[in-house]
């Protein structure tokens, strides 16, 4: 459990940072309710979802499983304050994703640094590092899934013809039983596991 610690940590801190850049946009774009309600904070206690950042990345750590991902609770956004209400949540909606591609990004930076500095392979830097690219290149792409609620449906909304708009809207509701539902059916694994090679490999030049 406790080499598990690395990468619970990153995970938290990483879905908060998603989360806080939500808010964040949409504080931008007009609409004050996320700070309002106390949500535009890296304190981890306000962001907790109880089984996305909580039971779900335990179970997926205790199963062994190489994909850690997870998500905080959403925060509260109020689509009336933008002037374009849809394009105004596609932009909410991907600056979340963004901000674990800019972390990822840090993190690589600091990764090739630490080597080069001569941190050991086995160092807690280093692990940290290295579980920092790999947990926030993944909250990327999944959060980019377009399929409702992730950030990718919303993303795409401002794009489809209003009847596909229908059904993103009418789907939402019930969008985290699909997610467990295409898990349970290996769907994700056989999307990610390119995404860990490619981590892995390029990214990290790990072989």
């Amino acid at each position: 459990m406790l080499e598990a610690l690395p990468k619970i940590f990153v995970l938290i801190y990483s879905i908060v940072i998603h989360e806080y850049a939500h808010g964040w946009a949409a504080l931008r774009l007009g609409d004050p309710t996320a700070r309002n309600e106390g949500r535009l904070t890296f304190n981890i206690i306000p962001h907790v979802d109880l089984v996305g950042t909580i039971i779900l990345p335990l179970v997926l750590v205790f199963t062994g499983s190489p994909f850690l991902f997870g998500w905080a609770k959403p925060v509260p956004i109020r689509p009336a304050y933008f002037q374009k209400p849809r394009e105004g949540m596609a932009l909410v909606a991907i600056a979340g994703p963004i901000s674990n591609i800019i972390l990822a990004t840090i993190a690589i930076i600091l990764f090739h640094l630490a080597g080069m500095f001569g941190a050991g392979g086995n160092s807690v830097l280093l692990q940290a590092l290295f579980y920092a690219v790999l947990i926030n290149v993944i909250l990327a792409v999944f959060n980019m899934m377009p399929i409702p609620p992730l950030d990718g449906s919303r993303v795409i909304i401002p794009f489809v013809p209003p009847p596909v708009q229908r059904i993103y809207y009418q789907a939402e509701p019930y969008g985290f039983f699909l997610i467990f539902g295409l898990m349970y059916l290996g769907l994700f694994r056989v999307v990610l596991a390119p995404v860990y090679r490619f981590v892995v490999n390029v990214l990290l030049g790990l072989g």
